[in-house]
């Protein structure tokens, strides 16, 4: 089964946003992924929509932060991503007649329930500053840091 990295890509392109005062477009921000534009602009639509992001079209146009960094938590932008399953395990047969089938069923049916909570209340509690001051603890670190990092 193919993992869904869209969170972490797009939780990548918000932080490189966070260091710039001018828009960036979707080619720039398809370059910090080695992706697509419109791929871009199509996942980036969904965080305009939850008010993670603005665009503006035209000379100077592109995307910009709609908030602060420390009013967005990775819950609003897995939202705004569509909740996409937070796990690539499941039930084989949803409504199995075998009695076997059914008990394994309801243990990992509440099996992952649990860690699903327990991963939403994180996703919760993790804001996007959080994630910056540790990007800028590790750039402190650095020896060679480059004085733009955010850049491509």
């Amino acid at each position: 089964m193919k993992t869904d990295t869209r969170l972490s890509a797009m939780l990548h392109l918000l932080l490189h946003m966070a260091g710039r005062q001018d828009p960036v477009t979707s080619e720039e921000l398809a370059r910090y992924m080695h992706g697509n534009p419109a791929a871009v602009r199509r996942t980036m639509a969904g965080l305009r929509g939850a008010g993670i992001v603005r665009s503006g079209k035209g000379h100077g146009g592109g995307w910009t932060l709609g908030r602060p960094l420390a009013e967005i938590t990775l819950a609003d932008v897995h939202a705004a991503l569509g909740a996409p399953g937070l796990f690539a395990i499941g039930s084989r047969n949803a409504q199995p007649t075998c009695l076997v089938e059914q008990a394994v069923n309801a243990s990992m049916q509440e099996t992952l329930g649990e860690a699903e909570r327990l991963v939403q209340a994180r996703l919760r509690s993790v804001t996007l500053a959080s994630i910056d001051a540790d990007f800028r603890a590790r750039m402190a670190q650095h020896p060679n840091a480059p004085k733009e990092p955010r850049h491509v």
